[in-house]
């Protein structure tokens, strides 16, 4: 019983100092929890799976239950919200069956494209954070990175008829903005540079912009602030883009020097994969 009272009285030590786990909890962070369920009850209202009679008895419920976690005010606008949201993604949609050869219907991509759920959850939490509920909105997002391993920041910018195809290992920075009709593959980051100067840095613009309808293939990493990629540019797989790219540009990254040796050790014939006729 004296190591439980000597380790409460030190917990309690802590619980009264002002470090970031005390703040959080001065801070009354948002239920997590009450957040989620938002989420998913969001889910079946933009996607038309609750029944036209029941719309706004559910609508009520989600507003109640969003008023315990961000307020009343807000809880209001974001109900009023609605409507646009559902309209982009639709669009959101329509990019992924368009530019989805594989799919074979609005039904599969809305059920089973883990990009999908990544862009929807976006697009609620996106809205939250506006309306000046970034926690909220974070808890959001987050469950959709551990969901489908795309990671959007919610206060990232982010046109309608999106598509991020395949999608794992995606990363869209906070500050990043792009327009409508773009295209993403897996692996790709819209990054900020190292982080030199700490919460310096916090409010300025450290991600890309990407205008109407670039398209980047997998695994590019298209970094800072300054960096605008132009309108329908292509960006090759495994480019480092570091600066600004015109209009109707293609950026490509210089072919791996691939060498293939053939016959027993010491004896090797060598050729340069690149001369392959392919």
């Amino acid at each position: 019983m004296d190591a439980i009272q000597s380790t409460a009285k030190h917990l309690r030590a802590h619980r009264e100092k002002s470090d970031p786990i005390a703040g959080a909890r001065r801070d009354r962070a948002p239920d997590r929890g009450i957040a989620l369920e938002v989420m998913n009850r969001l889910y079946a209202v933009l996607l038309d799976e609750t029944p036209d009679a029941d719309l706004e008895g559910d609508l009520h419920v989600i507003q109640g239950m969003l008023s315990r976690v961000v307020g009343e005010a807000i809880a209001d606008r974001m109900i009023e919200r609605l409507p646009e949201i559902r309209a982009c993604l639709a669009l959101d949609v329509e990019a992924a069956y368009h530019g989805d050869p594989a799919a074979t219907s609005h039904a599969e991509i809305v059920t089973s494209y883990p990009s999908t759920q990544a862009v929807f959850t976006y697009r609620i939490a996106h809205a939250l954070y506006e309306l000046g509920a970034p926690v909220v909105a974070r808890i959001m997002g987050e469950e959709a990175h551990s969901r489908t391993g795309i990671d959007i920041h919610p206060g990232a910018q982010i046109g309608c008829h999106f598509f991020i195809d395949h999608g794992t290992g995606v990363v869209i920075g906070e500050t990043s903005v792009i327009g409508n009709r773009v295209k993403l593959y897996h692996g790709v980051t819209l990054g900020a540079f190292s982080n030199r100067k700490g919460r310096g840095d916090r409010g300025r613009k450290r991600h890309p912009t990407l205008e109407d309808d670039v398209t980047i293939y997998p695994n590019a990493t298209v970094l800072g602030g300054d960096t605008v990629v132009g309108e329908a540019a292509v960006i090759g797989g495994n480019a480092w883009v570091t600066r600004s790219v015109p209009a109707h540009t293609r950026v490509t990254a210089e072919p791996a020097h691939l060498v293939i040796s053939h016959g027993p050790k010491g004896t090797e014939a060598t050729e340069d994969a690149r001369d392959w006729d392919i």
